[in-house]
């Protein structure tokens, strides 16, 4: 039997908000898109750069795949946003910003003599803002809040963490 994991008050708050500020980033990010008239990642998908260059730009060439392509991704990031933030199915979330996340740095990886349509937010080196958004989901699931305030907490009573 799993013992439930026990945290300070403070650790318990700083994990809730690290959930639930990650998660209104995922949600705002799919709300942008999805507000956006005419909003596609046929661009972002041709710009791939890296060793998988060659499969997102296939992506983005397919016509047909593209409107899935697209709906995944803006409902994905609108999904994963409400779970985070709300607390609930917390591992389902997690796993679903992993895969996109890990996607987004496969497509566009921060290397040297890499240049981009669009400029980067920063000069990076190997490590962008999708790996710290990935050691970040890590963290979270290292340490599980939902169980404790989220909705998650009331769906899973009678079972430990």
């Amino acid at each position: 039997m799993l013992k439930q994991k026990t945290y300070s008050n403070f650790q318990l708050i700083a994990l809730v908000f690290l959930r639930v500020v990650t998660g209104w980033y995922f949600l705002y990010e799919g709300l942008a898109k999805l507000l956006s008239p005419g909003w596609t990642s046929y661009g972002y998908l041709m710009d791939s750069q890296g060793v998988f260059s060659e499969f997102f730009k296939s992506l983005g060439q397919n016509q047909t795949l593209m409107p899935v392509v697209d709906a995944l991704n803006v409902y994905g990031l609108i999904l994963i946003g409400l779970l985070l933030i709300l607390g609930l199915f917390e591992k389902i979330g997690y796993i679903g910003a992993l895969l996109l996340l890990v996607m987004y740095y496969l497509s566009h990886p921060a290397s040297l003599n890499v240049t981009y349509l669009l400029p980067p937010e920063g000069s990076y080196l190997w490590i962008n803002k999708n790996i710290v958004m990935m050691f970040a989901i890590l963290v979270l699931m290292a340490f599980p809040s939902a169980r404790r305030i989220g909705i998650d907490r009331f769906i899973f009573r009678n079972k430990k963490a």
